[in-house]
């Protein structure tokens, strides 16, 4: 009888963990499409000084930053009109997790923005999606609207304003 009542609690915990299974695997329905945080942007005011105390606590090399590309090759355009926004990144990759520091540079942005108003601090979340127009606009339908975005090689971004009901920005990155 213990061996029956064993078996059948065995199969019981072997039954929940393949539908928890098939309940993890269901791609998130919200309109992102994914539920996976891919990078946290921080904006600095000087990035080789905040780039130098990440690696220090981190335990990582400090890394190279970058200026971003121009509006002619980036197509940037910050509040639907184009803009020379342009930033230093560097990137920390993480074992989960990429941090982005992004010190403006350039003309007017969300990074520059951002920075007047708040100071140093984090900027967005950003996740990595496919469909970046239907996207861009089922995010507005729901009070997150489109506040920059532009191209890099191999992707594109776009960040929507999700301040109101999420308190931060979003940041959407869809990669060729």
């Amino acid at each position: 009888m213990k061996t029956i009542r064993l078996v059948i609690v065995i199969l019981a915990v072997f039954a929940a963990g393949v539908l928890w299974g098939k309940i993890l695997r269901n791609p998130p329905s919200g309109p992102l499409g994914t539920d996976k945080v891919v990078q946290v942007g921080i904006v600095v005011k000087d990035i080789e000084k905040a780039a130098r105390a990440y690696a220090g606590i981190l335990g990582t090399e400090v890394p190279a930053w970058f200026l971003t590309d121009t509006v002619e090759k980036a197509h940037t355009e910050f509040r639907g009109k184009p803009s020379e926004a342009r930033a230093k990144l560097a990137f920390i990759q993480l074992q989960n997790i990429t941090i982005e520091l992004i010190e403006p540079v350039g003309g007017p942005s969300t990074w520059r923005e951002f920075l007047d108003k708040h100071g140093e601090g984090v900027h967005h979340l950003a996740f990595e999606i496919k469909g970046m127009d239907e996207k861009i606009k089922l995010l507005a339908e729901r009070g997150l609207p489109l506040v920059q975005k532009g191209d890099y090689e191999g992707g594109r971004y776009a960040y929507v304003d999700g301040t109101r009901s999420l308190a931060v920005i979003l940041e959407l990155l869809e990669n060729f």
